[in-house]
């Protein structure tokens, strides 16, 4: 990576310089950034600047030192055309384009780490909405990411279908009664499972209910346990075949119901009841409950109170049934390969495997690194599993273990009233509620964005309007910084103009219509082009950044953060479309001609190399 290159140079200078001023130099990391004006050169460091303690002199002069070396080692093998010192003891370094283009600047080469990723995970009681969409469009996006940088990759998609939300539409359809016309289960579900929280309000004696069922899914027998089956399967067939339309896979559906029944909870807690921390207690309200008590004391953040978040962590309640965590905790075991058991497994659907009580053993699991995508509200679920873990002694696995947290969607002011929601209070935002039956589906957005789409269209002989609507709607979830909340807008999120995914492709598709042109001409790109000696500013501008393309997919993978793809790409469509208009490509003298064509080739690939890091369509034509 140039970066990377450029660093090493660096490194090497300060290492001399430091050797002749009779000073042990500590290799530590060279700060570099790409400097706002290009008049400070492309790449710029302030190292002197935090040298000058050890050394005992001024910034500027041992900036002096530094550059002298620069030149004295061939300015980083002739990729520097240029090395200045400006105050208060910054080098600025220009790169010699012409000899970064004769380059290969690859990743550095993966161990082969084995990570699962596990994102999605919607409960199977529903019609997905928009909240469960941004998790999805996150963690296929990393899938993606560690994928390009690398990593072999398992995609993980768990279904909780022993949990109280499918309990409760199990409750619905055996109490409530409910007529409609409803194209697809889930959304006939939606209904449902709103109108069964509804009665729990009104007859609170149907709560037992629900108990009851959450007994009889767990033991898995009778009519109950059969109905909850067939509900969840129809359900997550449909939250899969709708995730199809966003470019999103996975290689494995793991059912809780087979973490139960297939005894991997079991051994589980024969390992943790062997630890101190985990006890059941035998007096006050958690009498008969099984805790993993905290090692710090602390209460869990919002000092939530109910026996999901006690200070001490409620993994088995009184009654036996047991929570979430107590699942999520021997399904995490069995992830890093630490339970010497495994499911069987068979096939789902189409590439797509699922674990049950029968069918072959295959090579699932056995992960070096685990990354979850679940939302900022399960941080303290997330942390009892990492803390399960080092109980037992698995610290580096704990280490390993990630949890991409990320902010929850909720509405407008403008799109909760026009869901009927009483916005009378002024807020600034409305939370979605399955529970209440308020929320944007998945489904009813993609025809909305696909009929504004179409609307505005005056040539239609490309991407159809539907796939167009998914890419829009995909890159509108994933250009936020992660921890950020997404207040929901119908207007915003079906615009096409401005930070959206349809300016990329549409940027993309120009790049190709130029590139058509210059191949009926006969100018294909090429490597070798004359350079010119002191590139335009736009073309100056494309070249920089195009230049930072791997390391921002390095960093994106290291952060985990999908959001810095999505500002690099729009950045780079920006500069693009800049030079586009300054600098004609077709035109000009013949030198000029075929070196923009060049650039425009080197653009076209790059743009689409991060279109697909996104998960968007690289299309010839909008």
């Amino acid at each position: 990576m140039l970066s990377s290159l450029i660093k090493e140079s660096l490194d090497q200078s300060v290492h001399s310089v430091c050797t002749k001023l009779g000073v042990v130099y500590s290799s530590g990391p060279i700060p570099i950034q790409q400097p706002t004006s290009l008049e400070h050169g492309d790449y710029s460091t302030s190292i002197a600047m935090q040298l000058a303690k050890t050394l005992r002199k001024a910034p500027m002069v041992i900036a002096e030192l530094i550059a002298a070396e620069l030149e004295q080692q061939g300015s980083g093998s002739g990729l520097f055309s240029k090395v200045e010192v400006a105050a208060p003891g910054f080098i600025n370094l220009s790169i010699h384009w012409s000899e970064w283009a004769k380059r290969s600047f690859d990743l550095p080469v993966s161990i082969g780490e084995k990570v699962v990723v596990e994102h999605t995970s919607i409960n199977p009681n529903k019609a997905a909405h928009i909240g469960h969409l941004r998790n999805s469009c996150i963690g296929d996006t990393l899938v993606r990411i560690l994928k390009r940088t690398g990593k072999q990759v398992e995609v993980h998609n768990y279904v909780d279908d022993l949990g109280n939300q499918l309990a409760d539409t199990v409750v619905g359809l055996q109490n409530i009664p409910l007529e409609g016309d409803y194209v697809r289960f889930g959304d006939y579900c939606w209904d449902v499972y709103s109108q069964v929280n509804k009665a729990y309000a009104l007859e609170p004696e149907m709560i037992a209910k629900r108990s009851d069922t959450l007994h009889a899914l767990e033991e898995g027998r009778g009519n109950t346990a059969w109905l909850g089956n067939l509900v969840a399967e129809r359900i997550v067939r449909e939250h899969v075949e709708e995730m199809k339309g966003f470019g999103i896979d996975y290689d494995l559906l793991v059912w809780e119901s087979s973490i139960v029944r297939e005894g991997f909870w079991a051994a589980a807690f024969d390992r943790l009841s062997q630890t101190p921390t985990f006890v059941q207690e035998t007096e006050g309200k958690l009498a008969g409950c099984w805790v993993l008590k905290q090692n710090n004391g602390e209460t869990p953040a919002g000092g939530a109170e109910s026996d999901e978040y006690h200070q001490d962590k409620v993994l088995v309640r009184s009654n036996g049934i047991l929570t979430y965590t107590a699942k999520d905790i021997a399904y995490h075991l069995w992830k890093f390969g630490l339970l010497e058991k495994d499911f069987s497994y068979s096939q789902f659907s189409a590439g797509l495997w699922t674990t049950g009580m029968t069918g072959p053993t295959l090579p699932y699991g056995k992960a070096d690194a685990v990354i979850n995508v679940i939302d900022k509200r399960q941080e303290y679920p997330q942390q009892m599993v990492k803390q399960a873990l080092q109980v037992l002694g698995y610290n580096e696995q704990a280490d390993k273990l990630h949890h991409v947290s990320y902010g929850v969607v909720s509405l407008s002011p403008a799109s909760a009233a026009e869901l009927g929601i009483d916005v009378s209070g002024g807020k600034g935002s409305y939370a979605m509620s399955g529970r209440q039956g308020i929320g944007v589906k998945v489904a009813d957005l993609i025809t909305l964005m696909e009929s504004t789409i179409e609307e505005s269209r005056s040539d239609k002989s490309g991407l159809s309007s539907r796939i167009i609507a998914h890419a829009a709607i995909r890159y509108y979830l994933l250009r936020f910084n992660l921890g950020t909340e997404i207040v929901f807008d119908f207007k915003q999120a079906t615009e096409i103009s401005g930070n959206t995914g349809v300016y990329l492709m549409y940027t993309f598709a120009r790049a190709g219509s130029v590139l058509s042109k210059a191949e009926a001409a006969g100018m294909l790109p090429e490597p070798g082009v004359p350079f010119p000696s002191t590139p335009e500013a736009a073309e100056a501008a494309l070249l920089r950044h195009l230049s930072a393309w791997m390391d921002t997919l390095q960093e994106a993978g290291q952060g985990l953060a999908p959001n810095l793809i999505c500002t690099y790409a729009h950045t780079l469509a920006t500069l693009f479309n800049n030079f586009y208009s300054l600098c004609p490509i077709l035109k000009g003298e013949a030198d000029s001609m075929r070196f923009r064509v060049w650039l425009t080739g080197k653009f076209q690939t790059t743009l689409g190399d991060a279109l697909n890091v996104l998960g968007l369509p690289a299309p010839s034509r909008m």
